[in-house]
């Protein structure tokens, strides 16, 4: 692999999906201009398409190193990272589980694992904690190349509700400057499980981890149009920590020019002052409005009139009634619900019909269909930009899909929506000279 010379830091990316993450790490794709608060960050914008788009800057981060068990993610990682220099991201994306790599790692067989990384990100397996989910947790009935345990077999260590260890392993034998560890928000309320993962991965290596206290990021804080919540882990690695940062990090609560998770940027009411006193010079500065619906999609044709595959295609599950989850219209002035990495069935409608209690009586009238939202729409609500292609034909276009629908819509649903990665990303960057030596 060719790593891009005008990128000064590496990123390790386990349980990767289809790139989320990645994809906001590395920056340099286009969103929508209110998801920006330009307020507060005029010098990320590197063009304004137009009053609809802008496209932000590249960050400092480039992934060298990109994991997951699910070959349509790869399918879907390698054919759209490609498109942005196929000789840098060439073969860098393994399909083997984390608990493989670390093992072949560990007993000389095959170090897949790079030698170093300035920062390792990972989304560890989340269905065992989630709220929707059975809640298993670190119990999981399922194993870390998916699986079915039996009872007995759920409670070894490589169930998928421990990879979380793996994970912290991998950063054992790595030891970057940084790690940033992702879940959902229904860890919190499963008994001590995030403290617990947090003294986990406190105690790697000898001089171990400085890790600060998890905290629940809402993606429509941060310009996402969608009830998205997840709790995120980042720890330091204390071998490369300037002593002040050592104390500001450890200090409740962190000094904001230290604090490494990114300031909200959007709310619920337009108006509203910052939190605390952040400022930029002398001038208090305002929270942007939050992103709706409305504003993702107001400029989207129906499917059946675009050439997007990614659009064309959407769920034809037909409505089951109120009692099940994804039977209701999305609320376009409102926010999206989480999208979730779920079948047909569980996808939210983009209009119903009136007997259903659709509200959006012009557009029935105008002879557009009940349907559930499609692909694109979806990938538009996670900040994916429309340059990501979710749905891929096979190159002679005859035998089906190298992705269809359904596998697109459970890596949507799994996926962190790049513009929160890029805030946190660029958090890191704001603070890194402070924090670390350069060394």
């Amino acid at each position: 692999m060719a790593i891009n010379k005008k990128k000064t830091k590496t990123v390790l990316s386990l349980f990767s999906g289809c790139g989320g993450m990645d994809l906001g790490f590395e920056g340099g794709f286009h969103v929508l201009a209110p998801s920006i608060n330009q307020k507060l960050f005029p010098n990320w914008i590197e063009e304004k398409l137009n009053d609809k788009w802008i496209k932000i800057k590249e960050t400092s981060f480039t992934t060298m190193f990109a994991n997951d068990i699910n070959k349509y993610a790869k399918t879907c990682w390698d054919h759209n990272f490609s498109k942005l220099d196929s000789s840098q991201y060439e073969d860098i994306y393994h399909i083997d589980s984390i608990v493989d790599i670390v093992k072949k790692s560990t007993n000389g067989s095959k170090n897949l694992l790079p030698e170093y990384a300035d920062v390792i990100t990972g989304g560890f397996p989340c269905q065992d904690f989630s709220i929707a989910g059975k809640r298993k947790g670190f119990l999981s009935h399922k194993s870390h190349n998916g699986n079915y345990l039996s009872s007995v077999e759920n409670t070894n260590l490589e169930n998928r509700g421990m990879l979380y260890l793996w994970m912290r392993e991998a950063i054992n034998i790595v030891r970057p400057k940084v790690f940033i560890a992702e879940n959902v928000r229904g860890m919190v309320s499963l008994s001590n499980v995030a403290s617990i993962i947090e003294d986990d991965f406190k105690n790697i290596g000898k001089e171990g981890y400085l890790v600060i206290p998890a905290r629940v990021l809402k993606a429509y804080e941060y310009g996402v149009p969608q009830m998205r919540e997840r709790i995120f882990f980042i720890g330091f690695n204390r071998s490369y920590l300037k002593k002040s940062a050592v104390k500001a990090l450890e200090s409740i609560p962190i000094p904001s020019e230290y604090d490494p998770y990114p300031k909200q940027t959007h709310c619920y009411k337009n108006g509203d002052l910052f939190k605390e006193n952040y400022k930029i010079g002398s001038v208090s500065n305002r929270l942007a409005p939050y992103v709706t619906v409305r504003e993702a999609l107001d400029d989207m044709d129906e499917p059946e009139e675009t050439n997007d595959l990614s659009h064309q295609n959407f769920s034809k599950a037909r409505w089951y009634g109120k009692h099940c989850q994804g039977q209701t219209e999305i609320e376009l002035d409102g926010l999206s619900p989480t999208i979730r990495a779920e079948h047909h069935g569980n996808i939210e409608f983009r209009r119903l019909n009136v007997e259903h209690g659709g509200k959006y009586i012009n557009e029935l009238e105008e002879g557009k269909i009940e349907r559930r939202l499609s692909v694109r729409e979806c990938a538009r609500l996670q900040t994916f930009p429309d340059s990501f292609d979710f749905v891929i034909e096979n190159s002679d276009g005859k035998r089906g899909y190298k992705l269809s629908a359904s596998e697109a819509y459970k890596l949507l649903g799994n996926a962190v929506p790049p513009l929160l990665a890029y805030h946190l990303a660029k958090r890191l960057e704001e603070i890194w000279d402070r924090i670390f030596y350069n060394k």
